[in-house]
């Protein structure tokens, strides 16, 4: 199969605004929902177990993923209906980050301790989230140039990282420092910040006198071989990720690392990787293109992984190499993560970009959440060096299959 899926039919016009303009945008777009997202599984989760709550039902909060893996559900009507006549994606934003502001405030009424009336909450900040994410990214994708589109996803990246400072460090010092309210009010006001750039969208997907615009729907996603190659590559190449990450923390704290170093390893690590990473795979797509720049991280990817399991082995001994590999690790998930993010949206259609988008970004959530579920129980049955090699083995593979498979962005 060719490298590169020609006339794609999702291919980005230049927005009407200039690209500056644009890039804040969106950075103020993706930041938005980053902080409430942040707030909610980074932040709160700890706070309950310092006031008691049991870890069974801070287990429980693992619910507040399934918006954003079932988003793909409702995606469609997204890019169908609009909600304010002369603002399409923009209303979208609009509505949701506003019922999300007003959700947080809602935390304020309530105990940590109050799991019930939490994950009621919880549950409808992350629809809200997962709804705003639909129409960023569609918009994203209708408004980037081509040539854009490693800048564009570098910057929810980034938007990411500052997401995890914010709503979740932030809101554990102010938590600390001052109580459970102001934090929730402080979280609150952030998160109405970055609504002012639901008023500087510009959009351009009106249908032209006398046409129609398709309809949008997942059966148009199916219908397109281009969508489904992409589905297939997703799949497969994070198909070993899930693995590690879920058993990267547990094995470090067997092997005796403080939790407080894991902390920093892992909090110091994404914020990095998040700015530098994505910047930099950016600059990688522009020079290699996306299927260069998933087989180099591929490949470096099955490297981080080999190292664990040697570690786990004992053929290689010491904290340095372990973190490096974890760190190392971190960074080239936030750049696949740029190069995966330009793929979707150059095979995502013009008629229906949140849809499209969605779907791809959905799958390779969900196969990196099976690995994850499943990581532990390898794990326990085979050990964590039987894992690792595993792991490396499927990343190879990937990389394998999916090389000559990467449409071009």
């Amino acid at each position: 199969m060719s490298t590169e899926i020609a006339s794609v039919p999702g291919a980005a016009l230049a927005p009407a605004m200039g690209r500056g303009r644009l890039f804040v945008v969106l950075a103020g777009l993706y930041l938005a929902q980053s902080i409430p997202s942040y707030l909610l599984v980074a932040a709160i989760p700890p706070i309950m177990r310092e006031q008691g709550v049991s870890r069974t039902t801070i287990g429980l909060l693992s619910v507040l993923m399934l918006p954003l893996v079932l988003k793909f559900l409702w995606a469609s009507w997204v890019d169908r209906l609009r909600p304010i006549a002369r603002a399409h994606r923009a209303g979208w934003i609009f509505i949701t980050q506003t019922g999300t502001v007003l959700a947080i405030g809602l935390l304020a009424c309530i105990a940590p301790t109050d799991t019930g009336a939490f994950l009621a909450i919880g549950l409808l900040v992350s629809v809200l989230v997962s709804t705003q994410d639909i129409a960023t990214d569609g918009y994203a994708t209708r408004a980037l140039a081509v040539r854009d589109r490693p800048f564009g996803n570098a910057i929810q990246g980034g938007a990411v990282a500052f997401g995890v400072v914010i709503g979740g460090t932030l809101s554990l010092v102010i938590y600390h420092h001052f109580g459970w309210q102001p934090m929730i009010w402080t979280i609150a006001a952030l998160s109405l910040l970055p609504l002012v750039s639901a008023f500087a969208m510009r959009e351009d997907d009106d249908p032209a006198p006398g046409q129609s615009a398709p309809r949008p729907s997942l059966r148009a996603f199916w219908a397109r071989p281009e969508a489904r190659t992409a589905l297939v590559v997703a799949l497969v190449y994070r198909a070993s990720e899930g693995f590690v990450k879920a058993m990267e923390g547990p094995y470090l704290v067997d092997r005796g690392v403080p939790l407080d170093i894991l902390g920093y390893l892992s909090g110091g690590a994404a914020a990095t990787a998040g700015l530098i990473g994505s910047g930099l795979a950016a600059v990688l797509m522009l020079r290699l293109g996306t299927g260069g720049v998933l087989t180099l991280l591929g490949g470096l990817r099955t490297l981080c992984f080999a190292l664990f399991a040697l570690h786990a082995f004992d053929l290689v001994t010491g904290w340095p190499a372990l973190f490096g590999a974890a760190a190392f690790q971190t960074l080239i998930r936030y750049m696949e993560i740029v190069a995966l993010y330009s793929m979707f949206m150059a095979v995502a259609s013009r008629d229906q970009p949140g849809t499209d988008f969605t779907v791809l970004a959905c799958a390779q959530l969900v196969v990196y959440l099976a690995g994850s579920s499943l990581a532990g129980v390898i794990a326990d049955q085979t050990g964590y060096g039987v894992l690792f090699a595993l792991s490396a083995a499927l990343s190879l593979a990937a990389v394998l299959f999916t090389r000559t498979r990467i449409p071009a962005t």
